[in-house]
């Protein structure tokens, strides 16, 4: 496992993951849109295996999953770094982009895919989920 650090456009918020991510996924859905005005890459990550340094903001929404989310960003410079969703507290997403070497992963699905414009350049390779996902598998106990 190799660990993983990020931080925000000015540097005021630091992040380090020191686990493999549970899911890497390209969302296509309108609210990550509206932050990227793109779809947005990002890693379903372990609350226990996330670190961060610096102060963040939060907005709260109910997200079309018909989930609650809340997106933090930090407050200088306004770069979206995480989210949590109601459905799924064990977990934060993390965006990609944020990553020193964000070529460290490598996403396996476009997500709410339905919403994605005409124009979007949607990877074929990838598995295509039109809405929202299910919900990632818990690992597996190690064997004794």
């Amino acid at each position: 496992m190799t660990e993983r650090t990020g931080r925000c456009l000015c540097g005021s918020v630091s992040f380090k993951l020191t686990a493999e991510p549970i899911a890497t996924r390209i969302c296509w859905c309108r609210d990550c849109q509206h932050l990227a005005a793109n779809g947005t890459v990002n890693l379903m990550v372990p609350l226990e295996a996330l670190s961060v340094s610096g102060a963040l903001a939060e907005h709260t929404k109910k997200a079309d999953s018909g989930n609650t989310v809340t997106r933090m960003f930090c407050p200088t410079c306004g770069t979206h770094l995480l989210a949590r969703s109601s459905a799924r507290p064990q977990f934060r997403v993390l965006r990609a982009g944020n990553l020193d070497d964000p070529s460290s992963i490598q996403p396996t699905a476009n997500i709410w895919a339905a919403s994605a414009p005409t124009w979007a350049c949607l990877d074929v390779d990838l598995e295509r989920v039109d809405q929202q996902p299910q919900a990632p598998k818990p690992a597996a106990p190690p064997a004794s």
